[in-house]
């Protein structure tokens, strides 16, 4: 059983499970229902084919904000107005 259930709050993608001949696993997610909505709202924001896709997209950029945090990089952001601001994700 797999998709969104309001009455629970809860993303439900399956067990985790190998199934012969399919290239994914199944990963079932329990949320609470801040998060749901959080990724409700990024799906519609990036105008995602899917909660998965949400979800992979973060991951790689999560990764890829780790790999130059380890390699002592710091990340900054700049404003509309020009102002650069040191972003602390890492702490």
């Amino acid at each position: 059983m797999h998709g969104f259930h309001a009455r629970h709050g809860r993303l439900l993608a399956g067990a985790p499970e190998e199934v012969p001949g399919r290239t994914t696993t199944r990963v079932q997610l329990e949320l609470p229902p801040q998060a749901m909505a959080r990724l409700q709202r990024l799906k519609e924001r990036t105008e995602a084919a899917s909660y998965a896709e949400v979800i992979r997209n973060s991951l790689r950029l999560l990764e890829a904000l780790l790999d130059e945090h380890e390699k002592g990089a710091e990340i900054s952001l700049k404003r509309a107005n020009g102002e650069i601001v040191a972003y602390k994700i890492f702490v």
